[in-house]
């Protein structure tokens, strides 16, 4: 059988310009606003004793301040706005008040994750572990009490195929 003669035909593709970046025009003279600088001066924070405490997946550091106004700040908000309730207020003041060094500290706690309640035991924990670096002979009446020990109990993880870390879907014979 003969054979066809091969033809080659020359493709023309479109070829993809370069980017070139335009010259920058003169910007036209905008007048600059004017701005007035509030400094607000830098409180020196003076000696503290910082520690972390932690509950569930609430992380509290907190910092017991020796000098200063005797105030409860958390997340920059004071104590009683912060949490609502006298129950969680008590809990997170339980170290101070068990030492009784309530009026004798400046405290600031910063804290993240959890609900309020893990929130005020972080809180506790780790004012009870600050508490423990200002004096160390504090640690055997805190231990007593139960405020240096972490509470580890945390939610367990979903797991894939059921719908919660131990619920399996609602079985159905027919």
């Amino acid at each position: 059988m003969p054979q066809k003669p091969i033809t080659t035909k020359k493709i023309v593709r479109p070829v993809a310009k370069k980017h070139v970046p335009k010259k920058p025009e003169a910007k036209a003279a905008i007048p600059e606003k004017e701005t007035e600088e509030i400094k607000i001066p830098a409180e020196k924070p003076g000696k503290y004793y910082e520690a972390v405490g932690r509950r569930k997946t609430a992380i509290a550091r907190v910092r017991l301040f020796t000098q200063g106004d005797k105030d409860f700040l958390v997340n920059e908000k004071p104590l009683n706005q912060y949490f609502p309730t006298a129950d969680l207020q008590g809990s997170a003041k339980a170290a101070l008040d068990r030492m009784n060094c309530l009026d004798k500290f400046r405290i600031l706690a910063k804290v993240k994750g959890g609900g309020l309640n893990a929130q005020s035991e972080a809180i506790r924990h780790g004012i009870t572990r600050a508490l423990v670096v200002f004096n160390p002979d504090f640690k055997k009446r805190l231990k007593k009490s139960g405020f240096l020990t972490r509470d580890p109990r945390m939610r367990e993880r979903k797991k894939f195929g059921l719908k919660r870390a131990r619920r399996a879907p609602q079985w159905q014979k027919r």
